[in-house]
């Protein structure tokens, strides 16, 4: 990106927070905005007069000049403390004041990135990396709360107070002052803008190289049965070595870069402060200015020095917390692929009749899967649906779910189709039992009840009944309060499928979606869920997505796919019979399960 383009995309963020800094219709946001401001204006005041009072102090107790507010020395000296004391009072009251606001902004801006994250499609979640996407969102909120900090306290209060001083040393003074000041300020920023520049780009190498190296220690971490099973933790250990050895280089590059900025700094403002001090004695020793001016002169070069020495960092840390923040809005604008129609209606299931007309679909345009599928599933029937690997049957089962829209034909459930529907209702109507159950790191009581926000204890409780779960929770030591650990890791396959099957059970939905529900499990284990899955299925449109056709032998009509073509659909035994596709699997799969 050039430095036109970032600086564009700088402003642009900018100008996207805004909003949240002065919202519509939020009274006290404002009103809290106008006081912080209120209270920094008079922070800053008083400290450009404060050195006025220190400078009459030292005339008073030298006998020269005419002390400011008729006081003594005492007097002037007690002012000068009481001074600094407000204005240190009136930034706390100005912290005071708008952290709610800021919080709220920090809030807000969080929730929304999240809420959005969930309404995008499969396509775009499958396709980015879950931990480079956790760290967008830390960085870009961090960088939310850095900017409306620094921006609005550090650089705007430093801007007020340079063009303070700036009216004092050439009405005080006269314009030599102001010349050596403003040349010395105006080096001083060029300098530490150039350097940051250069930094910048630094930082954000050490950023790509820390999202690198948290990815990778996520999918070791996550993938952490597979680590062991094929001896590789030395392995995964030099991977994640070889990021964080570039992400220590461009550390380094990023300290020796900070060493440089600040030297430099220091040099040019201490150049400054020597030009005006020695202005400042010369006209001490020609009687033109008094002890307390030379003194007041350095009180206002240090004064603006000590958060000038601050702002090669706060400038660097504001434009990484623009580029932090510009990823998180591009992700904010990433558009949801599966849109909800203007004035959709709720889904109405009277029976749960689920019809596919002329559905063709290809996650790659080029690369179509489905190609003219047509089928109707009757209500309160279990259709299977089977096929090779890569045949299209699980792609049915995302395509009911809606995860992603049809690019031809329609899918309708009791004559609606799906994308004239409001997405709460349609999976709402649809419970899924998928050939992984994946379970939140909390308790089991937690995760059935998932199913359903508002169930009650004995409800959870009946649903583990069903799915013949109950009792093996009885004989853990802390029953539904047992934690499954990390996606359900201290389960068994067929416990957490149980579980998953309970939870689904729980939400009670008119249609019911086995996607490969047993195919990970033993085959006694299979039997058992087996059990579960057919009570789960009474009363409902089922329609199973099976790889193991012993699984799916009694369901209603069994539909063979081939190459995302329907090319025979019938009951088991009528596809025994006519001996062509489906008869091949089952025999094939037989001679399996024989050999074995």
């Amino acid at each position: 990106m050039t430095a036109e383009a970032e600086r564009r995309s700088g402003w642009r963020t900018i100008r996207k927070v805004a909003p949240y800094l002065w919202p519509e219709g939020e009274t006290w946001v404002k009103r809290r905005v106008v006081a912080a401001m209120a209270m920094l204006v008079l922070a800053k005041l008083i400290a450009v007069y404060t050195p006025i009072l220190y400078k009459g102090a030292v005339d008073a107790l030298a006998g020269e000049g005419v002390p400011p507010l008729a006081l003594g020395a005492v007097g002037l000296t007690v002012a000068y403390g009481v001074a600094r004391m407000m204005n240190v009072g009136f930034q706390q009251l100005r912290d005071a004041l708008f952290a709610p606001v800021g919080q709220r902004a920090l809030r807000a801006l969080a929730l929304e990135t999240f809420r959005h994250i969930h309404r995008l499609s499969m396509r775009y979640h499958i396709t980015r990396r879950t931990g480079g996407l956790s760290r967008i969102i830390e960085r870009g909120v961090k960088g939310v709360d850095f900017l409306l900090r620094f921006l609005l306290f550090s650089i705007g209060p430093l801007i007020l107070e340079l063009l303070l001083v700036g009216v004092i040393l050439v009405v005080l003074f006269d314009i030599r002052y102001l010349l050596v000041v403003a040349g010395t300020i105006a080096v001083y920023i060029w300098f530490t803008f150039a350097v940051t520049e250069w930094r910048v780009k630094l930082r954000r190498e050490m950023n790509e190289q820390d999202t690198e190296a948290n990815q990778r220690a996520i999918d070791s971490l996550l993938n952490y049965e597979t680590v062991k099973y094929f001896n590789a933790e030395e392995r995964e250990a030099q991977r994640y070595d070889v990021s964080m050895r570039a992400y220590a280089g461009a550390a380094l590059k990023t300290a020796y870069s900070l060493a440089f900025l600040n030297f430099g700094q220091s040099f040019l403002i201490t150049c400054g402060l020597i030009g005006v001090m020695v202005l400042a004695a010369v006209g001490v020793q020609n009687g033109t200015l008094t002890v307390g001016d030379f003194v007041m002169v350095n009180a206002y070069m240090i004064q603006i020095t000590v958060p000038l020495n601050f702002l090669g960092t706060v400038y660097r840390e504001i434009r990484q917390a623009l580029v932090d923040m510009g990823e998180m809005f591009v992700l904010l604008e990433q558009p949801a692929e599966v849109e909800e129609k203007p004035g959709a209606k709720p889904l109405k299931v009277t029976g749960g009749e689920i019809t596919l007309d002329n559905v063709h679909f290809g996650y790659d345009p080029e690369r179509e899967i489905l190609h003219g599928v047509s089928l109707t599933v009757p209500a309160g029937q279990t259709v299977a649906i089977v096929g090779a690997t890569g045949s299209g049957k699980s792609t049915v089962g995302r395509l009911l779910f809606r995860f992603y829209d049809v690019t031809k034909g329609a899918l309708r459930i009791d004559g609606q189709d799906i994308r004239d529907v409001t997405q709460e209702s349609l999976h709402a109507s649809i419970g899924v039992v998928p050939q992984d159950t994946v379970l939140f790191n909390d308790t089991i009581r937690y995760n059935i009840a998932y199913g359903r926000e508002d169930a009650t204890e004995t409800e959870i409780e009946a649903a583990a009944r069903a799915a013949q779960i109950h009792d093996f929770i009885l004989t853990l030591p802390e029953g539904y309060d047992t934690k499954v650990g990390e996606r359900g890791l201290k389960l068994s396959g067929g416990e957490k499928q149980r579980v998953g099957i309970a939870r689904t059970l729980l939400k009670n939905p008119p249609i019911l979606l086995l996607d490969e529900a047993t195919s990970a499990l033993d085959t006694d284990t299979e039997q058992e869920i087996k059990g579960a899955l057919a009570r789960a299925g009474e009363g409902r449109t089922v329609i199973t997505i099976a790889h193991r056709l012993s699984t799916i032998a009694e369901a209603d009509t069994i539909v063979v796919l081939e190459k995302g073509e329907i090319v025979e659909q019938g009951a088991h035994a009528d596809l025994l019979a006519r001996g062509g596709r489906y008869a091949q699997l089952w025999s094939r799969q037989q001679s399996e399960e024989d050999a074995a």
